[in-house]
This record gives structure tokens, sequence and C-alpha cells, in this order.
């Protein structure tokens, strides 16, 4: 008969397996300072202590936050004392709320949207505020095991002593259920539909069998899981009836208008670019807005104005693909440059990130830029650097 296993922290030094974001031969400690891109719960460990200190609020089992100051750590505000939270998250406040509230109800949350909607980032930053650690993390892949859901073996004590709590490896899931943690699980939909299905169990029983030893782990409370699916994977790996009913979905649109998608990429941009100890670019927001201009135009298929309707190319052109047209136009001018964004610094990112397909793309950006950007005002700078770098 199944026994019920005390829902206490299993620590992976004791059978061999490493922590989830350890890579093979890092160092023990990474300070946040070394850290290329440090943790959420790390780079913005200010504004959380700060939200916690003057959260009087109520907060479900094991959150660090309460809901409305969840809220308010993704989407910015000012605390009475002035301490300023920065927006992680810029878009309609009812899907933040709707997101955190699942989340403190025992149904798991999905997280859906083209790519380059920021899934990632709101699930990361999600994690971060709730439980304090981002870390417990399945990343999905056509090749992912049944055992990154459930648990694996460490193969050595298993044939050394036999099946043994010891011997056994905990998964991300695994350790989140049994401290009462929020797990997450990207790219859901690039997981195999029959590994997918190891959910079903953990989200609706919140329980997590081990037959070879005859027992099982129960979730505590404070548990539950953030999935993220991107609608071009959809008829990959389509989840299941069953499996999609235990999630409550949100869906995370594109940036409504040009100012707030402009808005996002100067936020990113400017706090890579810290990380990255890149100089700040003077006068950069021009570059920015035509990054984002071009992007919205090839993707909606029609111009701002509305008068010219345009092919769109075979690539997403998000916003997370503006990002790093920037960042790398930044780079390229603070490197090879005089430190001033300028169109040449953009023009290679941006042939790149829209013409995917050498055939098809490239025709659909030759016709953009001829009758589209060669006619515009101001722009004949941008338009020579674009005409350079694709002949």
């Amino acid at each position: 008969m199944p026994v019920s296993v005390e829902p206490t922290s299993v620590d992976p030094s004791q059978n061999g397996s490493a922590p989830a974001n350890a890579g093979a031969g890092a160092p023990a400690d990474v300070t946040e300072a070394e850290a290329l891109r440090p943790h959420a719960e790390d780079a913005f460990a200010g504004e959380l202590a700060a939200l916690a200190a003057q959260d009087d609020r109520p907060r479900p089992a094991r959150w660090k936050l309460s809901p409305w100051a969840v809220a308010m750590y993704l989407l910015g505000g000012t605390l009475p004392d002035g301490t300023v939270i920065t927006p992680k998250y810029v878009g309609p406040r009812r899907i933040v709320e709707v997101a955190v509230t699942t989340l403190a109800t025992d149904r798991a949350l999905l997280l859906l949207g083209v790519p380059g909607t920021a899934k990632t980032w709101v699930s990361e930053h999600l994690a971060a505020a709730v439980s304090g650690d981002s870390t417990l993390l399945v990343q999905g892949t056509a090749g992912t095991p049944e055992e990154a859901i459930r648990y694996g073996w460490n193969y050595a004590q298993l044939l050394a002593h036999g099946p043994s709590r010891d011997a056994l490896v905990p998964s991300p899931v695994m350790r989140a259920m049994a401290d009462g943690m929020t797990a997450r699980v990207e790219e859901l939909t690039r997981i195999p539909a029959d590994v997918q299905d190891t959910l079903i169990t953990i989200l609706s029983e919140k329980t997590l069998p081990i037959p070879e030893l005859g027992q099982e782990v129960q979730a505590v409370r404070g548990f539950n899981l953030i999935a993220t699916a991107n609608d071009r994977d959809r008829g990959v790996n389509d989840l299941s009836s069953a499996l999609r009913r235990r999630f409550n979905t949100v869906v995370l649109p594109l940036p409504e208008t040009p100012e707030a998608e402009v808005d996002i990429v100067s936020r990113r941009v400017d706090q890579i670019g810290r990380s990255l100890d890149l100089p700040a670019a003077p006068d950069g927001l021009d570059e920015i807005r035509r990054v984002v201009t071009v992007f919205r135009e090839l993707r909606d298929g029609v111009t701002t104005d509305g008068r010219t309707k345009l092919k769109s190319p075979s690539g997403t052109l998000s916003t997370a693909e503006a990002i790093s047209v920037v960042t790398n136009g930044l780079a390229l001018a603070a490197h090879f440059g005089d430190g001033v964004l300028r169109p040449g610094d953009v023009a290679a990112g941006i042939l790149g990130a829209v013409v995917r397909d050498p055939a098809a793309d490239r025709v659909i950006w030759q016709e953009y830029l001829e009758t589209v950007v060669r006619e515009r005002d101001g722009w004949k700078d941008f338009y020579r650097a674009c005409r350079e770098v694709s002949v």
C-alpha cells in the first residue's frame, strides 16, 4: 500500500544530483555582480524586500508576498515610503491580476501567446515574487523525458543499494511539491504528449506516486505550476483535453500600441546594456522607434497610416526580436562606432530578423524598402543603411 511521504525538502547533494540552475564545472557560488543574467529574485531583491516590508495584506500559505504585492511587483508603482517598483510587464493590468489569482487557487497557470510576448519573463517574475525562487524549472523540448517532470535515479546508488529515497533524484516539480513552491515548465507544447500527461495526476490529485518504493509525495500548500506555450507550436504536441482542463489559460498579447512597444524595448535594452557594461546610447530612441515601426508594419501587413497593404514575412518579428536587434546595435555603436546608435548599427539585425526564408522573405523585404521606407520623410539614412546590407 502506498505510504504518504512527509513533505520535506529534498537535498540534491544527498543523491548525487546537482541543483537545477548549476552548470557543470561552475563555481559553487556566483555573486549577482558576476552572473551574466541574475535570477529575478536576485536582480530585484531590493524591490522584493521593500514590498515584503510594507505588505500588510493577507498572503496565501508559503507566499512571500500577497497577491496585491505580486501584481505591483510585475506592473510597477510607488510604495508609501517612496520606493519605486519598476514595471516588469507592460500590458493590461487585468491579465496580471488573473494570472496571480490563478496561482492562489488549486489550478495551474498556462501562459499562452506568440513567440516574444514575454511568457518566460512573466513566468520567472511570478515565481520569484510568489516563492522567492524562480529556478525550479523544467525546460520543454522534443527530447524532454518523463524523469524531468517526475523523478530519476542515481544509478550508482540504485545498483549498490537498490531503490531507496537516497537513490531517488527529485525533479524540480517534485521539489516544488514537497516544499510548497512554484514550479515552472517552459514550452509545454514542445514536450511529447505522453510526457505532458504525467502532469495530470500532479495537477488533479496533487500527488506524485513513487511505485518503486510504494510511496508518494503529496503537494503541500503553496505548491503550484506555471507553464508556457506559444501559438506557433499549436499542432506540434497539442495538450490533451484532460491536461488542458487542469490549467487556467492566460493569453499574453503583443503590445497594443507603438508607444507601449517602444517603452518595453527601451526598458529592456537599458537593463541588458547595463548588465553588459555597455555605455548608454544618446539619442537612441529614434532608432528604437524605427525598429519597432518596421516590425509592427511587417507583422500587421499594413503601414502605420493604414494606406498601404504589405506582405508579412515568415518570421514572428516579436518585441523580443526588436530588443535583440537594438541591443546588438548598441554593442556595435559602443565598440565600433562613436557610441551613438545609428541606422547602420541596426540595419543588419533587422535584415536577419526579417529574412528567415531567403527566397520569399527577401522579396518581401526589398518591396517594403522600396515602396515604404524609401518614400518616408526623415528615413533616407535608414533606407541607405538597410539597402547597403541588403545588397
